[in-house]
């Protein structure tokens, strides 16, 4: 397999590298105060990032999937705010992927445009308060009743929420048909009886707001319905999978960027008269490094190709998701590490890079969820 991006690719990932460092300013301040930038997420709608994957006539940019990993993980490496490059994603995978792939022709011309543009925020919602690694153990009930369902229930952990103006909602329609049971549906801020949260403080990724979802009698128009009864979960799956695919591209970018940052400092930084970089125990995690990354990227591009080429790649994608996000963590740690006392304080957006990765092991399935997986496909 050839990895190597042509001309065409390296120009935008060029361009994009170049416009994700104008998303920069201000970051420790909004951090601090957990701000969403919306006026970025514009930028980045008019750009064209949040609609690289869908198809044009939809308003998108008809990428293929390679494509748009390599301009992802440049817009992780060039946009420092983990947290709006986190939300991007959300959207993108989630909510807009599963909107082309099993949507009404109705409903893709309706929504996608807007969420493409930048317009429009959207947030996809499955845990709950009593199931989250269980999401088909769902509490959330839709009843039908005419032309319109009545969802009630409680979702948590929904990136976006705070903000959303469309939450694509899974409920069941028969709690005893467990997973056949569960459906879509896409459910605009305005609809009575919606209730979203004020964002929930976290650890990392505060720029990007996560909250509740609250539903009590909210009334569902039928043509709101993402694919057929009982489809919920056959989208959340592809979701995933399209999630665990591509969520960790500008994951990659992030980690060449931290990558970078510290062995800039390491050849800089001078103890007992030589730089920091010419210690052998400094210049192994440098190296455990660099190799993680590289192993990480062809993982990932893998999972491009195979998806590209029409195949499956629900093993590869688990692996790539477990491999990056947990390699993530470890070199975040070791960036600290490196840099010492000057790792752990704010003005030096090391210890920002830790608390940003942390939740990599969690969100789009844990690793022991990923973990489960590879053993089930493995036939173990």
């Amino acid at each position: 397999m050839d990895f190597e991006p042509n001309e065409e690719q390296r120009a935008l990932c060029q361009a994009v590298r170049t416009f994700a460092r104008s998303l920069n300013g201000s970051l420790i301040e909004r951090d601090a105060q957990a701000l969403f930038d919306r006026e970025a997420w514009r930028r980045c709608g008019e750009f064209g990032i949040q609609g690289m994957p869908v198809p044009r006539e939809y308003g998108g940019g008809g990428h293929d999937l390679t494509t748009t990993l390599l301009a992802m993980e440049a817009l992780g490496y060039g946009c420092e705010d983990n947290g709006l490059v986190f939300s991007l994603n959300a959207q993108m995978w989630a909510v807009e992927l599963p909107l082309a792939r099993f949507g009404t022709e109705e409903q893709r011309r309706r929504f996608l445009p807007a969420l493409c543009s930048g317009q429009r925020v959207a947030a996809h919602a499955i845990s709950e308060p009593d199931s989250g690694s269980d999401a088909m153990a769902m509490r959330a009930r839709a009843v039908l009743q005419g032309d319109h369902y009545l969802l009630d229930g409680t979702k948590t952990f929904v990136t976006n929420a705070p903000v959303a103006d469309l939450v694509l909602v899974f409920a069941t329609v028969d709690p005893q048909a467990k997973m056949a049971g569960v459906t879509a549906f896409l459910v605009e801020r305005e609809t009575p009886g919606l209730t979203l949260s004020a964002p929930i403080a976290k650890m990392g990724l505060r720029t990007s707001p996560m909250g509740e979802v609250l539903l009590e009698g909210c009334r569902v128009p039928l043509a709101n319905r993402l694919g057929s009864e009982g489809a919920g979960s056959a989208i959340f799956s592809g979701a995933m999978e399209w999630e665990r695919s591509c969520i960790f591209a500008s994951r990659l970018g992030a980690m060449e960027r931290l990558f970078e940052k510290t062995v800039a400092y390491a050849r800089e930084r001078r103890q007992f008269g030589q730089a920091l970089s010419r210690f052998e125990r400094v210049a192994d995690r440098l190296v455990d490094m660099k190799v993680a990354l590289e192993a990480g990227r062809l993982l990932l591009y893998r999972v491009a190709a195979r998806k590209d080429q029409g195949h499956d790649a629900v093993l590869d994608a688990a692996i790539a998701k477990l491999f990056v996000s947990e390699a993530h963590v470890r070199q975040a740690l070791s960036a600290i590490q490196v840099h010492g006392g000057y790792g752990y304080t704010t003005e030096f957006q090391v210890e920002r890079e830790l608390r940003d990765a942390v939740p990599e092991t969690l969100y789009s399935g844990t690793s022991e969820m990923q973990r489960k997986i590879i053993a089930r496909l493995l036939g173990l």
